[in-house]
């Protein structure tokens, strides 16, 4: 049953994309251990759609708590529904038809967009819409604007021109030249994570305001507005920003360009990140203080959330060291990094809002399923991480020190591939407990008086 508000049609196809693109990670973490599976299946075609899905989740997950907080937590009528409702069908459709070229082998695009450039224009047209939608919405709000709705604006108006800006390789002057042809899509690429960076912290934001709202602590609830309008979250903003337009040049070790290009790129995402987990720790402290609040499901995904910024943090700083990256670069190393991102941060920060609206609805109990869902997942994301990141560390040596070849790299490494793979598998089964009850009281929640089994 879809809800008549669209904030909540959008979380339940993000919900599903990331079922989906979960299961053809596992899917495609065994066919690493048992290749004949390529043979049903091939990687060929379960890469761009685990990766592509989990993408999609990402962005749908974001765009469905901004259409559901404007209206329903910020007293701020979206302009029109049905631009919303418009913008939603064009993106499902748009990525059912991926879904099924994908799956009969039919591409033409790069990376992340794998798919024939034709369908890039449906998502250009439906995310006109959404930007023009927020703006009318947002220029009604006379005063001071929180981070959050800044954060949310430069997120989505940015992602249309890096998009864009991903196809210019159909233009002959940059297709034509290799190294013009290699920056621009990896700018364009580390551009698109800025973007969706954007669109997460800024629910990071108003998520940790919002809970301390509902906390029921006098002061807590007194300093809670304070956050959205706070010298930090505006710091981690524009930082945020920086990251955004600078921010990828560190994945241009390999190309000819300046230096200084690169450096400045690292100095900028570590100094974000160092900011966002000083952030989430600050109201970590103030929102504990004197009571233990962990067994509120949004507050115990933020501090997860938190815990996996330091992590990644420690790995991002020594792979950015030139030595270093040149064993790391291309290995399972740089795989860990970006799962830790895209699993256990922003995953976690969405998962917060999403329990922050399904909380709207029906309580979740601390010791119920998703509450084992959250330990089974996060247990699991950290062997499979470790996993990764031993193996590509052996892979760097085995190739650079001594001179293996891939088979000889591949066997070396073969029992921590095994480990991964099953932990990604205990891991989908975790995000399961999660997602699932969460999509059940959402597709229910048009029905007054739905109950759960937690």
């Amino acid at each position: 049953m879809m809800n008549k508000d669209t904030g909540i049609n959008f979380l339940i196809v993000g919900i599903g994309a990331l079922i989906v693109g979960m299961f053809y990670g596992c899917f495609g973490a065994l066919q690493h251990v048992y290749p004949e599976l390529n043979e049903y299946f091939s990687f060929q075609k379960t890469r761009p759609l685990h990766v592509s899905l989990v993408i999609a989740w990402l962005y749908l997950g974001a765009i469905g708590g901004i259409y559901y907080y404007l209206p329903n937590k910020c007293g701020v009528p979206l302009y029109s529904q049905l631009l919303a409702k418009l913008h939603l069908w064009i993106f499902t459709i748009t990525g059912f038809v991926i879904i099924a070229l994908y799956s009969m082998g039919i591409f033409g695009g790069r990376e992340y967009w794998a798919f024939p450039p034709i369908l890039a224009i449906p998502i250009v047209v439906s995310w006109g819409m959404f930007g023009y939608n927020y703006i009318k919405t947002i220029f009604a709000v006379k005063t001071p604007w929180p981070v959050y709705y800044w954060m949310w604006g430069t997120g989505i108006l940015f992602f249309l021109f890096t998009f864009l800006e991903s196809y210019l390789w159909m233009i002959p002057y940059f297709g034509d030249s290799i190294v013009r042809d290699m920056t621009v899509q990896w700018k364009s690429y580390g551009a698109i994570v800025g973007t969706w960076n954007m669109l997460i912290y800024g629910t990071a934001i108003f998520l940790m305001e919002k809970v301390s709202e509902d906390s029921g602590m006098p002061d807590l609830q007194e300093a809670a507005p304070k956050m959205g309008h706070s010298k930090i979250a505006f710091l981690l903003f524009f930082l945020g920003f920086l990251n955004l337009l600078f921010g990828w040049a560190h994945h241009l070790y390999l190309l000819p360009s300046a230096g200084w290009i690169r450096h400045m790129g690292y100095l900028i995402s570590m100094t974000e990140l160092l900011i966002m987990a000083r952030l989430i720790w600050q109201f970590r402290a103030n929102f504990i203080e004197g009571t233990n609040r962990f067994h509120i499901m949004p507050f115990r995904f933020l501090m997860a959330a938190d815990i996996w910024i330091v992590v990644n943090l420690a790995l991002a700083l020594l792979i950015s060291v030139p030595a270093i990256q040149l064993y790391t670069h291309g290995t399972h190393v740089t795989v860990a990094h970006a799962m830790g991102s895209t699993i256990g941060i922003n995953t976690m920060i969405l998962l917060a809002s999403l329990f922050f609206i399904v909380g709207d609805r029906e309580k979740v109990p601390n010791n119920g399923i998703v509450a084992k869902g959250f330990w089974i997942a996060n247990i699991s994301f950290f062997i499979f991480f470790v996993c990764l990141v031993v193996a590509g560390i052996m892979k760097g040596f085995g190739v650079i020190e001594e001179q293996q070849t891939y088979q000889e790299v591949q066997t070396t490494i073969s029992p921590f591939i095994l480990v991964f793979a099953y932990s990604g598998l205990v891991m989908f089964v975790g995000f399961c407990f999660v997602l699932i009850p969460a999509a059940k009281t959402l597709m229910s929640a048009s029905v007054q008086g739905v109950t759960g089994d937690w």
